[in-house]
């Protein structure tokens, strides 16, 4: 389910307790949207980074991935993460010279920059059957952060 956001008429033209409780609605739409999607906190991807049981995808920009990323992560812009999870293995290997996720793969993280990019990317692998998508909702910048 994507993030929906509440539409300005939602929010009332009246006194400010009008705009606290469309305030309100909207975060609330927004938690229930993440909360259907598994997350990744800093110390479990620490761990599973270390014992080399994840499979980490950056799905921010090339060039913002060419400026820093997470060790170990495979670049592909949010934009081309669905006909990249679609593609043939071998094709997938050619273009980003890497194996390609299985469906059924555990600790499939996906992350951007502030965590909305990632977020999206994790539900649209979800939708296409990637069972173990996660998202690290520290994103870079929290990896940056404690990590850099």
């Amino acid at each position: 389910m994507p993030l929906l956001p509440v539409p300005v008429s939602w929010l009332g033209t009246g006194g400010r307790e009008e705009g606290r409780e469309g305030c309100i609605l909207h975060l609330t739409v927004a938690w229930s949207a993440m909360a259907r999607v598994p997350t990744v906190s800093l110390p479990e991807l620490r761990l599973l980074l270390a014992s080399g049981r994840a499979q980490l995808f950056d799905v921010r920009s090339r060039e913002e991935a060419a400026a820093g990323t997470i060790p170990g992560a495979l670049n592909i812009p949010v934009s081309e993460l669905e006909s990249a999870l679609q593609m043939d293995p071998a094709a997938f290997q050619a273009l980003y010279s890497a194996e390609k996720p299985k469906r059924e793969a555990e600790n499939l993280v996906f992350f951007c920059q502030m965590g909305k990019r990632g977020l999206q990317a994790t539900q649209l692998a979800q939708g296409l059957g990637y069972t173990g998508a996660r998202n690290y909702a520290g994103a870079y910048k929290e990896w940056l952060e404690k990590e850099g």
